[in-house]
């Protein structure tokens, strides 16, 4: 009796885990969306409970904040000329302009520490009302994503190091921080408008 000898088509059989990467970080990215959601949602509830304690007219400088805002929008520029030069593989203008990405990014958060610091010493920390507790846990919760990006930065830029080229592999981990970094930036942006701008009106 003839047996079935059929041979499998090539790429049938092949798993290429490498182009699910992304993918699987949208995924991860849309939990982050339920994340900061449900943060912006409490804050909305408790944006004008103050407890006698100071109003964001009291607490908010917008010299700062626009610094704050320049740096971090303008690290997404940075490392979008970083993923151009990934793509034509110059490893060297790669690193540079992560380095460059890093040093922004590393200003936001300095920037960030000093007004939470601020705050802290005036009597305005996350305990003196639910403005405040609701303010510093959104807040707070985007700077700890931006420092973990800032940890992966320097991550890839070390992987990097002593290399001659970009394999799959690495793309990918440069493709996953992009979108990481370009959230947060969006992200930001509605911290800016709503928390900030939004409360003093």
């Amino acid at each position: 009796m003839a047996q079935n000898t059929t041979v499998p088509t090539a790429g049938h059989d092949e798993h290429h885990p490498e182009s699910t990467v992304v993918f699987g970080f949208w995924v991860y990215l849309m939990t982050d969306c339920i994340i900061f959601g449900s943060l912006f949602a409490t804050f909305a509830v408790l944006r004008n409970q103050f407890n006698g304690g100071p109003t964001p007219h009291e607490l908010f400088e917008f010299g700062g904040l626009g610094l704050e805002t320049a740096l971090l929008l303008l690290s997404s520029i940075t490392y979008g000329f970083g993923m151009i030069a990934a793509h034509k593989t110059q490893i060297s203008q790669v690193i540079l302009w992560l380095g460059v990405t890093f040093l922004l990014g590393l200003g936001f958060v300095g920037l960030e520490v000093r007004e939470f610091a601020h705050m802290i010493a005036d009597g305005a920390g996350p305990d003196r009302s639910a403005f405040l507790s609701a303010f510093f846990t959104l807040v707070s919760t985007h700077g700890l994503h931006v420092t973990c990006g800032l940890i992966w930065i320097v991550t890839l830029m070390v992987q990097l190091m002593g290399t001659t080229e970009i394999p799959e592999r690495m793309m990918n981990k440069l493709t996953c921080l992009s979108l990481f970094w370009h959230f947060l930036d969006i992200v930001w942006i509605c911290v800016f408008t709503y928390v900030y701008l939004a409360s003093m009106i």
